[in-house]
């Protein structure tokens, strides 16, 4: 007799846009607010020339960012990336394997994705990815903490270990906690993700923190 399918994180997010689904929650409301404030904010105050979205699902926060032309954001969804380029034409979207094909940029984002890598592999592609494109900083959204969760697309993990054994070549610069920390009884208005920040050993960089809305 078979076994259980296992859980392929590819599969439920292409199913979940295809189906007419959102990248969710944070990506509207105050949290979307919050994330766009401090990530606007360190492209300025940095001089970011270009972007690489890692797990940009349906781009509702790009409608709130004000980044560089050189913007390409990366989706394992084929309808989320149709999705993203119908809304934003003048943007370039890939998937993984394309990736390839774009040079390294000032900045790789990864916003809520690392808790939603279930596999094993997949978590350790998606860092090494992140690393090995950014020039300069690589801004982390996410939660940090190893810790049983409910839901089974989410997997909390304690990232921050992973980066210290795998990327001797960066250094955290800054954690910025969130100032909505998670609350089950505002799960919509409330995250457990906050922001990491890493840079070259020998990196400067300046960071604003923003006000809270």
């Amino acid at each position: 007799m078979a076994g259980p399918i296992p859980f392929s994180s590819g599969d439920y997010w292409e199913a979940r846009y295809r189906e007419g689904g959102t990248s969710g929650m944070g990506s509207v409301g105050r949290l979307a607010r919050f994330k766009a404030e401090t990530i606007n904010r360190f492209v300025v105050a940095n001089n970011i020339q270009s972007v690489i979205d890692a797990g940009c699902g349906d781009a509702s926060l790009l409608a709130l960012l004000e980044l560089p032309a050189d913007y390409v954001g990366v989706d394992v969804s084929p309808s989320a990336l149709a999705r993203c380029a119908a809304r934003f034409p003048g943007r370039r979207f890939v998937t993984p394997g394309e990736l390839r094909t774009v040079s390294p940029a000032d900045m790789t984002l990864s916003l809520d994705v690392i808790y939603h890598l279930i596999e094993d592999h997949v978590f350790a592609a998606a860092m090494r990815t992140l690393f090995a494109w950014a020039t300069r900083f690589v801004v982390i959204y996410a939660s940090n903490l190893n810790v049983a969760w409910s839901s089974a697309h989410v997997r909390h993990r304690r990232f921050t270990d992973q980066v210290a054994a795998t990327e001797p070549d960066w250094r955290l610069l800054a954690h910025l906690p969130n100032p909505y920390p998670f609350d089950p009884a505002s799960p919509h208005e409330t995250s457990f993700a906050d922001f990491f920040i890493y840079g070259r050993p020998d990196a400067a960089c300046s960071i604003v923190v923003p006000g809270l809305s």
